[in-house]
């Protein structure tokens, strides 16, 4: 099946929707599919005023008009709210196509913890964007039940995975840091709450792997802390090594990549009770959720290795593939069915037939 994948995040940028969609892509081709990602690295680009990393595609529209008209995909998923997205979404309404989307990204919730933009608005807003998707695909449960308590339909499950070859434990580590070294990985960004980490009394170290907008401003006001700057591949892994603890001090995840990653390294969890860390760790016993950030940061001190090891291989990238695929098209199971058990690949034809049988909303 020939699937377009439309997204305003994607690499160089460094964040939880580019490497998901990044994994999709590559299982997609895996299983025999032809996945076209349309991204902002296609077309011309302003950089993002609050985000230096991130280029917005600006009056895309007409380009990428064209090049879904010369795609012909079977089927089109939007997987940000960005300006690529909204120029995808107008093209489907306006050739009556279905399409689906994800809610990657708690972006009421960002822009007022950096713009005091009140909730009901953005959540007005992009539940308009969201509106016409034969499915709004959501990482977790909690994040399920909290869209439809503001009003989203056709809400549906599509998990995560881990690169367990990749993260795993027993690496060198990467620094040398006076023990327990307490971790956190991801954006040094206003939503991320790192001070609620940073300010905490703690012993021994603690380290920060990554960038953004308020690294300036955080390596000023924590001079103790250590600050590794962006990291990927085996050096994250290495740095992933050289802790004790991850600590996720955020409130506004919606699954949170870093925490499979840590725990495939065996490295325990201390987070708030929030989506996200409920969801991934829930009662495991692989990390600790409690409102006293501190309290779990030491108590996840106790917990053994192989744990954390074991609970992250329950989340397999095969199977979130296949997840992906049910819902694009409904009723099938993303590559389980008779026929690719047997060795035959199911058409492209075949698939579409099923995808435009679909209503849209």
């Amino acid at each position: 099946m020939k699937i377009a994948l439309v997204s305003d995040a994607w690499a160089p940028q460094v964040n939880g929707v580019a490497r998901t969609l990044a994994a999709l892509r590559d299982g997609l081709i895996a299983a025999g599919h032809e996945p076209a990602a349309l991204t902002p690295d296609l077309f011309r680009t302003v950089r993002c005023p609050t985000d230096p990393e991130v280029r917005l595609a600006l009056r895309a529209r007409p380009a990428l008009a064209r090049r879904l008209d010369a795609l012909m995909p079977d089927a089109i998923h939007i997987a940000t709210e960005g300006p690529l997205g909204l120029a995808a979404r107008a093209y489907c309404l306006e050739r009556g196509l279905c399409f689906t989307t994800a809610y990657h990204t708690k972006f009421p919730e960002y822009l007022k913890a950096r713009f005091g933009i009140p909730l009901a608005w953005s959540y007005a807003a992009v539940r308009r964007f969201h509106a016409k998707s034969s499915a709004v695909m959501v990482a977790t449960p909690t994040v399920r039940r909290e869209l439809a308590a503001h009003g989203f339909e056709r809400v549906v499950a599509w998990s995560r995975g881990v690169n367990i070859a990749l993260f795993r434990p027993g690496c060198a580590p990467a620094l040398d840091l006076p023990r327990p070294v307490f971790l956190y990985v991801g954006r040094v960004a206003a939503e991320k709450s790192l001070p609620a980490f940073l300010g905490l009394d703690l012993p021994g170290s603690k380290l920060v792997v990554g960038d953004g907008h308020l690294l300036p401003q955080m390596r000023h006001r924590y001079p103790r802390v250590r600050f590794a700057g962006r990291q990927e591949g085996e050096a994250l892994v290495r740095h992933y090594a050289s802790a004790d603890v991850f600590v996720l001090p955020s409130r506004t995840e919606t699954f949170g990549l870093v925490l499979l990653e840590a725990l495939a390294c065996g490295l325990p969890v201390a987070a708030l009770p929030v989506s996200g860390p409920l969801d991934v760790i829930g009662d495991s016993g692989a990390g600790v959720l409690d409102w006293d950030l501190r309290e779990a940061a030491l108590r996840a001190l106790r917990i053994r290795s192989e744990i954390c090891r074991a609970h992250a291989l329950r989340f397999s990238w095969r199977a979130s593939i296949q997840q992906f695929l049910g819902n694009l098209v409904p009723g099938a199971d993303g590559g389980n069915t008779p026929e690719r058990a047997e060795g035959t690949a199911i058409s492209s034809s075949d698939r579409a037939r099923k995808f435009a049988s679909t209503p849209c909303p």
